[in-house]
């Protein structure tokens, strides 16, 4: 299969590219904003699968060009488009500044819905797109202090998932997104210091690779909450 995730230098986005390209069948793409951390993990790649791609989807839109260039050269066709990406900053609404805001708003919501839009006419009847949202965007659950935007702009990218997969299925394109709880990686242990998430990125990310290949056997358009623990 040919696999995209983005947000793929460090975390989930890393476990992921690592259970992905165990398969030799596999090739995959894989996008961050830490040129090192991908390279290094393109080199760890038993098989030589893994490409990578340095960008930050805040401006993603400057590279729409050359990024869709780059995937057609290098898998033609997508299979997985995994979005992972993410961005937080744990101010108090009052306290954070726009620039904070609109940068969260970018990479967890408008980035993706760029990445999605240069790479959907590369896919075909059968492609599964997986958004990574959080259970801090899902309507209903518990929410914490100092998380309104980076919950805002994850609620956008579930309800963006739901409008997709009706707009998309006249060509056969299947959108579910996964509203994540508490898993253990930097990010988590940077918003929540002193939790222990009861969930390891490998372990969501091994979750989280079924699902991109066999979930769409049984949902579309769907927000599905996985989780443990918020925190």
């Amino acid at each position: 299969m040919n696999i995209i995730i983005n947000g793929g230098s460090r975390g989930i986005g890393a476990a992921l590219v690592k259970v992905f390209s165990t398969d030799l069948k596999n090739k995959i793409i894989v996008t961050g904003r830490n040129k090192p951390a991908l390279k290094k993990l393109a080199s760890e790649a038993e098989h030589g699968n893994v490409i990578v791609y340095s960008i930050d989807l805040e401006v993603f839109d400057n590279e729409n060009d050359s990024f869709l260039k780059f995937v057609q050269n290098g898998i033609k066709t997508v299979d997985i488009l995994i979005n992972n990406a993410g961005a937080l900053i744990k101010k108090d609404f009052m306290d954070i500044n726009m620039d904070e805001a609109r940068k969260m708003m970018e990479t967890n919501f408008w980035g993706i819905a760029s990445v999605i839009r240069v790479l959907k006419p590369l896919m075909k009847k059968g492609s599964h797109i997986v958004n990574i949202s959080s259970m801090g965007g899902f309507q209903g659950s518990s929410k914490f202090k100092g998380m309104s935007f980076y919950s805002a702009s994850k609620a956008a990218l579930s309800c963006l998932s739901e409008c997709l997969a009706v707009e998309f299925s006249e060509s056969g394109i299947y959108v579910n997104c996964l509203a994540l709880g508490s898993v253990q990686t930097k990010m988590f242990a940077k918003a929540f210091p002193g939790h222990k998430a009861s969930v390891s990125a490998d372990e969501i990310a091994r979750f989280i690779a079924d699902f991109a290949i066999n979930g769409k056997k049984f949902f579309n358009g769907k927000i599905l909450p996985v989780s443990l623990s918020t925190p």
